[in-house]
């Protein structure tokens, strides 16, 4: 069943009182929305005793939770020790989701670096079928790892790329940051042919089963020519995209992804808006 929920915690967490990631579950729950996003950004710096407590919270109000791996990874560096530090935060990311109770780790693919962009996505692929082994032998293959699509152009991750570092295995699963996709285009984004298409793409090469619970980043974000500048709110009328007709195509598509807000200070709140939105298209749509 599709999701909707935050990256994090908006202003409106903090200014109502709560203090504590445990306290996201039901801040989360009240607002009818469904899954949450922790991310690890900086560094895995979490206990087990933490992620223990912080699990049986979100158990508790039959909320999903996901994390973000650290920021830091690049799977394109030639440096194979700079690799092998990738495939340690990926994995412990992964170790923490399970104590939290989740099965969704997003992470950072790769960035191009001095090298050509064929060379960097040719090294990321060696270096994910790597990291698939390291799943495998570390007993995480009941999880989903999701590179993501990446907003600025030098990095590594356009719809392309990410769906073909998903065919390597069936441990991963895409993450499709829209916000990145139309920042790194320029404001491709704008039709629900436009959101369309690229799923359409991802669907002929990775199949519906595959597809069906991908997994979603949405903000509307500022771009300039290298693309990405930073994330934005909904109350932004200038920069994209807009939710509506990515929910119309989800709608036509049957698709049903885990949505995380990543807007900049109200993700609960537009994640609230998001879930209203795609509720409006499931109703207007013509009954089979």
């Amino acid at each position: 069943m599709i999701k909707f929920g935050p990256s994090g915690n908006s202003e409106s967490f903090y200014l109502e009182g709560y203090e504590h990631t445990e306290d996201a579950a039901h801040f989360v729950k009240a607002r009818g929305l469904d899954c949450f996003e922790y991310s690890f950004g900086r560094g895995v710096r979490m206990t087990a005793e933490k992620a223990r407590s912080i699990g049986a919270a979100f158990s508790r109000e039959g909320v999903e939770i996901s994390v973000h791996a650290p920021y830091f990874i690049n799977f394109a560096n030639p440096d194979d020790e700079m690799a092998e530090k990738s495939y340690g935060y990926v994995l412990d990311s992964a170790k923490m989701l399970r104590l939290l109770g989740g099965c969704r780790v997003v992470f950072h693919p790769a960035a191009q670096g001095k090298v050509s962009r064929g060379e960097a996505v040719s090294l990321a692929m060696d270096r994910l079928k790597i990291l698939r082994d390291k799943i495998y032998e570390n007993g995480l293959e009941a999880l989903k790892f999701c590179p993501e699509t990446m907003g600025k152009i030098a990095q590594i991750g356009t719809i392309e790329e990410v769906t073909a570092f998903c065919e390597i295995d069936p441990v991963f699963t895409p993450c499709v940051d829209f916000g990145h996709v139309n920042a790194r285009e320029q404001g491709s984004l704008k039709t629900v042919r436009d959101f369309e298409e690229r799923l359409e793409f991802m669907l002929s090469r990775l199949g519906y089963e595959r597809m069906n619970n991908f997994h979603v980043h949405f903000s509307k974000i500022m771009y300039g020519a290298k693309g990405e500048l930073r994330h934005l709110t909904f109350a932004d009328d200038v920069f994209g995209p807009e939710f509506e007709p990515l929910a119309e195509a989800l709608v036509r598509l049957k698709l049903e992804p885990y949505i995380v807000s990543e807007s900049d200070g109200t993700q609960a709140e537009d994640a609230v808006t998001m879930k209203k939105m795609y509720e409006a298209a499931l109703q207007a749509a013509p009954r089979a």
